[in-house]
C-alpha cells in the first residue's frame, strides 16, 4: 500500500509539473485567441490524442490476446457517466477561473484557485473520508507555502467580484477531484479522460460561438501553445490525474496537484525570466515538504503493520 501511494503521488506530481509549464503556454496563447477558443481547441486536440491512444491499446490487446479477468474489466458506462460529470465541473471551473483572472492579480488568482486543497478535505466530513491530524498539518504547511509563493508582500485578501469567482472555481475544481476519486477505480483511466474532454470540448465550443469570433489566423498563431496544452497538459496531464487518484486519498491527491503553482512559478523563472524571491522559494520548499509529509503521515506501524490511526480512512 505504501508503494502504491508513493507511485500514484508521483504520477500526480508529474501531472502538476506538466500543468505548471502550461502556464507559460497559456500566457502565449492568450495573446492570440480568447479563453473559450483556447479551451475548445486544446480540448478537441486532447480528444483526438486520447481516441488514438485508446485505439492503439485495443489493437495491442488483440494482437497479444490480452484478456483481463472479468472482475478487472472496467465499466464503460461508469467511464461515460463519470467523464460527463467530471467534464461539466472541469469546464465550469476553467470558465470561472478564466473570467476572473483578468480582474485580479495573477498572485491572488493562483492562491485562491489552489484553495481546493482545503475544500477537498473539508468535503471529507460529509463523505466519511476524514483526514487525520497529521494530514491536516500537511495541509496547513502547504497553504502557508502557497501563501508565501503567491501572496506574501504582493496583495491583500479583501474579496471583490473576481475573487468570489475564483473561490467558486476552487470549489468546482474540488468537486472534479472528488468525482475523479469516485469513478477512477471503476473505469479505464484513458476512456474516462476521453469522455471528460469530449464534454469540455462540446461546452467550450458552444460558448466560443456565443461569446467569441476567432479566426484561423489567430488559431494558427496560438498553434504551439494549443499543441502543448492539448496533448501534454490535457491529454496526458489529466489522464495522469485519473490514474494517480485511483485508490489514493483525495486530500493527498489535491496536495500533490497544487504543486502546479510551484512548477508554474519555476517555469516562469526558467523560461520567461521572471524572478523568484527568497520568500517565494521558501514557499516552494514548504509545499514540497507537505507532499513528502503525506507519505510519512500514512506509514504503516512497525509493530502491527497497520496504518497510523490518525490517518484518513480509505
Amino acid at each position: 500500500m505504501q508503494q502504491h501511494q508513493i507511485r500514484n503521488t508521483l504520477l500526480l506530481v508529474l501531472g502538476a509539473l506538466i500543468w505548471g509549464v502550461a502556464f507559460v503556454a497559456q500566457a502565449v496563447g492568450s495573446g492570440y485567441v480568447g479563453a473559450y477558443t483556447f479551451l475548445a481547441c486544446r480540448s478537441w486536440l486532447a480528444c483526438v490524442f486520447l481516441a488514438g491512444l485508446i485505439l492503439v491499446r485495443r489493437r495491442l490487446a488483440r494482437r497479444f490476446q490480452a484478456r483481463p479477468a472479468a472482475s478487472a474489466v472496467p465499466d464503460r458506462r461508469k467511464a461515460l457517466l463519470g467523464g460527463i460529470l467530471c467534464g461539466v465541473f472541469l469546464f465550469a471551473a476553467s470558465a470561472a477561473q478564466q473570467m476572473a483572472v483578468g480582474t485580479v492579480s495573477t498572485a491572488k488568482a493562483s492562491f485562491l484557485t489552489a484553495l481546493y486543497i482545503v475544500l477537498v478535505p473539508l468535503a471529507g466530513f460529509f463523505t466519511g473520508n476524514r483526514p487525520g491530524w497529521r494530514i491536516w498539518l500537511c495541509i496547513g504547511v502547504s497553504v502557508a507555502g502557497l501563501y508565501l509563493l503567491c501572496m506574501a508582500g504582493q496583495d491583500t485578501l479583501s474579496l471583490s467580484g473576481g475573487e468570489w469567482q475564483l473561490l467558486l472555481a476552487a470549489l468546482l475544481f474540488a468537486v472534479q477531484i472528488l468525482l475523479v476519486g469516485r469513478y477512477s477505480p471503476h473505469a479505464d483511466g484513458v476512456e474516462l479522460s476521453f469522455f471528460q474532454f469530449a464534454t469540455v470540448s462540446v461546452l467550450s465550443t458552444l460558448f466560443t460561438f456565443v461569446f467569441e469570433r476567432p479566426s484561423w489566423q489567430q488559431i494558427a498563431g496560438a498553434a504551439g501553445a494549443i499543441l502543448y496544452c492539448g496533448i501534454l497538459s490535457s491529454g496526458i496531464g489529466y489522464t495522469l490525474q485519473i490514474i494517480g487518484q485511483r485508490g489514493l486519498d483525495p486530500t493527498i491527491a489535491s496536495l500533490a496537484m497544487c504543486l502546479e503553482s510551484v512548477f508554474g512559478a519555476l517555469s516562469g523563472w526558467l523560461m520567461l525570466g521572471q524572478k523568484l524571491t527568497l520568500t517565494e522559494l521558501t514557499g516552494c520548499v514548504l509545499m514540497f515538504a507537505a507532499i513528502v509529509g503525506t507519505t510519512v503521515a500514512e506509514r504503516p506501524s512497525r509493530k502491527t503493520g497497520r496504518k497510523d490511526t490518525s490517518e484518513a480512512a480509505e
